[in-house]
């Protein structure tokens, strides 16, 4: 439980990181620098648990499905999110991208031949209600957006998670190795984007402080923790469920440190995405975040 409230409190911080990182870095430097960073503090950590020898064994045996993992997670889930990030408040961008676990249902109907039951009908009804009330700030008949740009994206990335988590699904190796070696091949390939379509100058300390973080906390350390939780409780639902305190503690530090005031349509829209989350979470199994 300790471990899931820990990373579960990290994630929380992420949309203000994301926004804060975004004023100092573009969204190709932040991309590149955080991939390292946190391609570093997952070797780290297998290094500490003496299990480096995984990593050899994984890439010799599959390498092509750890080159196309890489390249879809992180690099472009986090160039699609961050752009969203760039383009949207930071509350309408996370409650938004909350909504991959429904994206999931919809995608599993074409390529795992799921059916939607009455449930999942349910699910899609709240999660894409409260996110059109999210978006429009609760003009839904005028459709006014922030960014219509913003809100696609924010959409496209729930798509490329639900994606890469159907990639994943079937894969039973360690996961922490599994995600160092994607972020060995996403670092490389991300650097080589900001080189070519942006500048690897050296950011400020602030740039790089702000990409450590995003690198550490949203992408490497906080997976170990929340991996670690599931893989230590007695009641994987239990932990699971931890995970919806993640969008309202991060509306705290959103209003705080951002100083964005909340809409009052945020919260309604989240009212009616948690619940619909929760439909979908309750008919799989909990998803590594």
């Amino acid at each position: 439980m300790l471990y899931g409230l820990a990373a579960v409190l990290a994630w929380s911080t992420v949309a203000t990181a994301f926004k804060l990182a975004l004023r100092e870095l573009d969204v190709l430097q932040l991309v590149a620098y955080s991939a390292c960073c946190s391609a570093l503090a997952l070797f780290a950590i297998l290094a500490w648990q003496g299990r480096l020898g995984l990593l050899r064994d994984y890439a010799s045996a599959t390498p092509g499905y750890f080159l196309l993992m890489g390249l879809v997670n992180p690099v472009l889930y986090y160039l699609v999110l961050l752009h969203a990030y760039d383009l949207l408040p930071a509350q309408q961008a996370q409650a938004i991208n909350y909504t991959w676990a429904i994206t999931l249902a919809l995608l599993a109907v074409p390529v795992l031949g799921h059916k939607l039951n009455r449930r999942d009908l349910l699910a899609l009804l709240l999660g894409y209600s409260g996110v059109l009330i999210i978006a429009t700030r609760g003009r839904v008949t005028q459709l006014e957006f922030d960014s219509v740009a913003g809100v696609g994206l924010a959409l496209l990335s729930t798509l490329i998670w639900a994606i890469y988590w159907l990639l994943s699904t079937r894969n039973q190796r360690d996961p922490i190795a599994c995600l160092c070696l994607n972020f060995a091949v996403a670092a490389p390939a991300a650097l080589a984007l900001c080189a070519v379509f942006s500048s690897l100058d050296p950011p400020g300390w602030r740039g790089l402080a702000g990409a450590a973080y995003v690198g550490l906390f949203e992408m490497g350390v906080t997976f170990a923790l929340w991996s670690t939780a599931l893989r230590l409780s007695s009641g994987v639902s239990r932990i699971g469920n931890l995970i919806f305190l993640s969008p309202l503690v991060s509306l705290v530090f959103i209003a705080t440190i951002l100083g964005e005031p909340i809409h009052p349509a945020t919260l309604v829209g989240l009212a009616l995405i948690i619940p619909g989350v929760l439909l979908q979470q309750r008919q799989q199994p909990v998803p590594p975040v």
